[in-house]
């Protein structure tokens, strides 16, 4: 909820089309990935994605649409065997940390590759003093009232997911059952949907200032004790013992870097706009300022802004890829 809280979606769309767009893509190439990944590692090696594999390859997308919050959602909504998840937590980190290590790389060299391929990369500057300036304007030291207000309203709109969730999920239970392939039925589904929700609507009331007194980092150090667990959970062993669930991963990612270098050629945006697009969704809020900050200091918020839309999107587009999932499994 604190990380969505933080969402500005008019600063958002004063990123421009090209950047919304390399965002969007990357997304959709996650959801659309995740199917196409399981399918063609199927018609090599069915017994390497046979079983529950679809179930645990969930928490791959909702880690690479939004971050280990939307990861974990997975791992309860798709009630995911604990050994295949410490499996794809596996395969989450080292793939995802590889497409990070050439991102990295190409954005040392992004202002001769853009200059190569003869893109006007004027917006990037433009946005990068923006946004220099409206850190600058609106960044303050939280006072104990900032901090008991962000608890305030973390906890209580997430009391209020809970209270609502479990009835509903109990209500949809009863009167139709055969949702809950859908996974409509799920308490921990509504807890999550609600939680994202209520972040969303409380980001276009007073309540956003809080982002200012740093609503967002007090959410992120709750949000490492979250990665912390699930870290415990990553089984190492997995790629000796299952080195196929690696082949997934690299075809799914493959897919997705072929979708974005697609776009930016069909855009001809600046490399940024792919390597904060890409790493929004598949790095979360973690990374993508690290790669957006590797093209300039002052442009890592941008690399946040993108990421925390991809925290609101990574429940909703886990969930979908999932059901896709379940589809090409069946």
């Amino acid at each position: 909820m604190l990380l969505t809280l933080a969402i500005n979606l008019p600063a958002i769309v004063r990123l421009g089309p090209k950047a919304l767009t390399l965002f969007l893509a990357g997304t959709a190439s996650v959801i659309l990935g995740a199917p196409l990944a399981l399918w063609v590692v199927g018609l090599v090696s069915p017994e390497t994605v046979g079983g529950e594999v679809w179930r645990g390859l969930t928490a791959v997308a909702g880690a690479w649409i939004g971050g280990g919050a939307n990861q974990a959602a997975m791992k309860d909504v798709f009630e995911i065997p604990a050994d295949i998840f410490g499996a794809m937590v596996a395969v989450d980190v080292i793939v995802a940390n590889v497409w990070m290590a050439i991102l990295l790389y190409l954005a040392a060299r992004s202002r001769e590759i853009d200059a190569r391929r003869g893109v006007d990369t004027s917006v990037v500057d433009v946005l990068r003093d923006e946004v220099a300036q409206f850190e600058k304007e609106h960044s303050r030291n939280p006072s104990l009232r900032d901090l008991m207000l962000i608890c305030a309203l973390g906890f209580g709109l997430m009391g209020l997911s809970h209270l609502i969730g479990g009835p509903l999920a109990r209500w949809i239970g009863a009167v139709a059952p055969q949702l809950s392939i859908y996974s409509l039925t799920s308490d921990f589904f509504w807890v999550v949907v609600l939680a994202t929700t209520f972040g969303l609507i409380a980001s276009f009331t007073p309540a956003r200032s809080l982002e200012g007194a740093g609503a967002s980092k007090v959410g992120s150090v709750l949000l490492y004790v979250l990665v912390a667990t699930i870290g415990m959970q990553m089984d190492l062993g997995a790629i000796v013992e299952r080195p196929g669930l690696f082949a997934v991963g690299a075809v799914w990612m493959s897919f997705h870097a072929l979708v974005m270098f697609t776009v930016l050629h069909l855009l001809r945006a600046p490399l940024f706009f792919l390597g904060v697009g890409s790493m929004a969704n598949i790095g979360g809020a973690a990374s993508a300022p690290v790669v957006a900050g590797a093209f300039h200091p002052a442009l890592a918020p941008v690399g946040v802004l993108l990421a925390v839309l991809g925290y609101a999107l990574g429940t909703y587009g886990g969930w979908l890829a999932g059901q896709l999932m379940r589809w090409v499994a069946g």
